[in-house]
């Protein structure tokens, strides 16, 4: 096993949503490797948990990353929250990512939990993608 892609995966990954359009237009810069202290904006986009688990075969070095990216929004309703979980799944899955280290085999979608925040009227996605790379 190497989890020595695990950095160029998640700045590809990054990349590939900051130079999304249509994110840009849904929550401007606020697409977030860590959240900053303080204020957050009402709606906003965040790389979160990853696991990763050894893939290796007689070819080599791979790894398995099953890893969770979080909308979260003050909006009413789950409309904003669906539709930015749809702009980042239509970017990422069968993406052909470019990576700094390694490769990209594929990237698919597994899959979303939607829900309120506690009593709150915040609403949060959890979308969870795979994706195979080896080193």
């Amino acid at each position: 096993m190497s989890y020595g892609v695990s950095a160029a995966l998640q700045a590809a990954i990054y990349q590939r949503l900051t130079s999304s359009s249509a994110l840009v237009s849904l929550v401007g810069d606020a697409v977030y490797d860590n959240p900053p202290s303080g204020t957050l904006p009402g709606t906003y986009v965040s790389l979160g948990p990853e696991d990763v688990r050894d893939r290796s075969d007689g070819q080599g070095h791979g790894a398995l990353h099953t890893f969770t990216i979080s909308v979260v929004t003050d909006a009413a309703g789950f409309q904003t929250a669906k539709t930015i979980a749809a702009v980042i799944s239509d970017r990422l899955v069968d993406a052909d990512l470019r990576l700094s280290r390694g490769k990209l085999i594929y990237l698919n979608f597994e899959r979303a939990i939607a829900r309120r925040v506690g009593n709150s009227e915040t609403r949060r996605i959890d979308l969870r993608f795979r994706a195979r790379v080896e080193d």
